[in-house]
């Protein structure tokens, strides 16, 4: 998902400033879609109003910069159901643990189970908050998301509970860190 589709999706729920779609875009229910800085943000939110799709008003604050509040138009509302009609894009996946595993045979038994510990952590955290997100809301689309990303994650966390050893038993045993890089084990022809 692209940013502009990410802004309107967010101002289509309700009215917001840059602050909050990037506070929404992180910690509420619209982190798991896309990474959205405000260098990013911001210009997604000018280009949006230029072509009628969002209007900006400013609200007045005592002893502070005004808020620049965001909502969606008519517009808006039909380009942001026309962005989501597209196929969507394949999910981007990417992981630091993953490199970590890639690489066991570099690290010593008690950092592998480190790295598989945090992200069995790390898993249970967003299983929590997405039960979270469950509890707290009526909304149906948003509880047939959630209940998917609990499903996705649980099985996730499944399969690090039952293969952690797998993973562990290729790490090194003794607790010295390979640095140098393994020999070569192909040769190129003489020309």
């Amino acid at each position: 998902m692209n940013i502009r589709t990410l802004c309107l999706a967010i101002l289509h729920e309700s009215d917001a400033t840059g602050y909050e779609i990037k506070k929404l875009s992180v910690e509420g229910k619209y982190r798991y879609f896309a990474e959205a800085s405000f260098g990013s943000i911001y210009p997604t939110l000018a280009r949006l109003e230029q072509e009628g799709l969002v209007t900006l008003r400013e609200e007045t604050q005592p002893g502070k910069p005004s808020r620049k509040i965001y909502s969606i138009t008519d517009a808006g509302r039909r380009a942001l159901v026309e962005a989501l009609s597209e196929p969507p894009t394949p999910d981007v996946f990417r992981s630091g643990f993953l490199l970590v595993a890639l690489c066991a045979e570099l690290l010593d038994r008690a950092t592998i189970a480190a790295a598989v510990e945090g992200r069995i952590t790390h898993l249970r955290e967003e299983i929590g908050h997405l039960e979270e997100l469950l509890r707290s809301t009526n909304d149906p689309t948003t509880h047939w998301a959630a209940a998917y990303g609990i499903a996705c994650m649980t099985k996730s966390h499944e399969y690090l509970a039952d293969h952690r050893h797998e993973i562990e038993a290729l790490a090194r045993d003794d607790g010295v860190v390979e640095t140098s890089p393994p020999a070569a084990t192909f040769r190129v022809a003489a020309t």
